[in-house]
């Protein structure tokens, strides 16, 4: 049985948070065209970010949509395809990263071989209840 308040072998304490790896990106990005929609997500309990991993078959797309309250890192992984946006079209490729600030209104449709991409946000506070 391990001793929860003993310090790990290298004298670190149990609770002290640690760089972790989590996932290989592109193995999971190149997962089989028919996968589609959020093929990873950041799960670990206490963080303050939430991360996707979105896979779009080709010609697929993520309808116009705005983000209201959150700012949004999309980085493009595998793939091409197409953001649009109130100013036109955007090409969006392999190591594209784009900004997306909250209130901004887009779409992201996917290329003929598909796309991934990863969004990074800050967490979204649990649901609440408001008066009207």
């Amino acid at each position: 049985m391990t001793d929860l308040s003993a310090p790990a072998p290298d004298g670190t304490p149990v609770d002290t948070p640690v760089p972790r790896l989590l996932c290989d990106i592109r193995a999971l990005a190149g997962m089989t065209p028919e996968s589609a929609g959020a093929v990873w997500k950041l799960a670990e309990s206490g963080r303050q970010l939430d991360a996707n991993l979105i896979r779009l078959p080709a010609r697929q797309r993520v309808d116009t949509h705005t983000e209201p309250d959150l700012d949004v890192l999309l980085l493009v992984v595998t793939g091409d395809g197409v953001l649009g946006g109130p100013d036109g079209p955007r090409p969006l490729a392999e190591g594209t990263l784009l900004w997306l600030p909250h209130g901004s209104t887009r779409s992201v449709t996917a290329g003929e071989d598909g796309l991934s991409y990863l969004t990074v946000h800050k967490r979204r506070p649990g649901m609440q209840i408001r008066r009207r």
